[in-house]
């Protein structure tokens, strides 16, 4: 394994993140591994080096957060591995149950602490942008949270860099605890954050730590033109449908599979290696729900992409519409 500082903070992450997304409870979405099926992927991630755990309390309505709160304290040290949740969607019918009022966080922090069994959370991040609340009420509510304690960093996710640019600017403005991390949409066949986000967080020290970066099972190359996969995320999710299905996305695709080929590598191990050559990239969040699929995300750190590759792989992608960012 190998590890980086996440951004310009002092914060040491290994360079493969584990998304919890795909643990917590089957009734929440059909793929996602119950608690008994999960716990064998987490102590797996933590015997290959990985120490980076990406949960949110919005996965599984809770579970997840459980789940990873447990396994981590039955198979590791807290002070050995890195927690981070999210903060943001909607968790219940009630009024103030969404979104990043001061209110709702300062509520959501406690139940995330209790369901992950630990005193303080590494990473709290902001799940998405709030168009109803101030993001001054905002920062300066995770401010608080930092100062207390209960939290030691703070990271966002999907948004425009407009409104990432303007929240650092507060902090700094008025003192406050700063974002060191972007967790934003970002693979192969999605690149539009190249344009202004990745610049802008280079710029700052802020690390990225890229959602999707197989682009949820596109880039493993297990879909076709005309077939989407066997597996049940691949039968039951339309949502990728709607993002990944262009044909240039197959022309992204085929280089991808070509150079697995050359390689002796896995598809997503190319998509993988790719992303951790690009600037400020910190830790791709990956999806687990085989253990061959964890063991090559680990092994895909040893491939080295020539120059040519990565303008290979690069050179058939065509602009998409903003995605990701509900």
């Amino acid at each position: 394994m190998q590890y980086t500082n996440l951004g310009k903070s002092g914060l040491k992450v290994s360079r493969i993140c584990l998304g919890m997304m795909s643990y917590g409870s089957s009734k929440w979405r059909d793929w996602v591994l119950d608690e008994e099926d999960s716990r064998p992927f987490i102590q797996r991630a933590l015997e290959l080096g990985i120490n980076f755990f990406d949960t949110a309390d919005m996965y599984s309505l809770g579970v997840s957060e459980e789940v990873t709160g447990w396994a981590l304290k039955d198979f590791a040290r807290r002070e050995d591995v890195i927690i981070a949740t999210k903060v943001f969607h909607t968790m219940s019918h009630r009024v103030h149950d969404g979104g990043l009022s001061r209110k709702h966080i300062l509520d959501s922090v406690e139940k995330s602490l209790k369901r992950l069994r630990t005193d303080y959370i590494d990473l709290y991040q902001i799940h998405r942008w709030d168009y109803e609340t101030p993001i001054e009420e905002t920062l300066e509510a995770l401010h608080d949270l930092v100062r207390s304690g209960k939290v030691r960093y703070i990271g966002a996710s999907s948004m425009f860099a407009y409104q990432f640019a303007r929240s650092l600017y507060l902090a700094d403005l008025r003192g406050w605890t700063r974002f060191i991390s972007m967790q934003n949409h970002y693979n192969l066949v999605y690149r539009e954050e190249e344009r202004e986000m990745n610049r802008l967080c280079v710029e700052e020290g802020v690390g990225l730590i890229p959602w999707s970066p197989m682009a949820r099972g596109f880039l493993a190359g297990t879909r076709t033109r005309d077939k989407s996969g066997e597996s049940k995320r691949a039968k039951s999710d339309l949502y990728a449908h709607s993002m990944y299905w262009r044909e240039s996305d197959f022309a992204v695709l085929d280089v991808v599979e070509k150079l697995a080929k050359e390689h002796g590598a896995a598809p997503a191990q190319i998509a993988l290696a790719w992303l951790l050559h690009k600037p400020g990239v910190a830790a791709p969040i990956i999806g687990a729900t085989k253990m061959p699929h964890l063991e090559q995300a680990v092994q895909a750190l040893e491939i080295k992409l020539s120059g040519e590759e990565i303008a290979a792989l690069e050179t058939r992608y065509q602009p998409h519409p903003i995605l990701g960012h509900e």
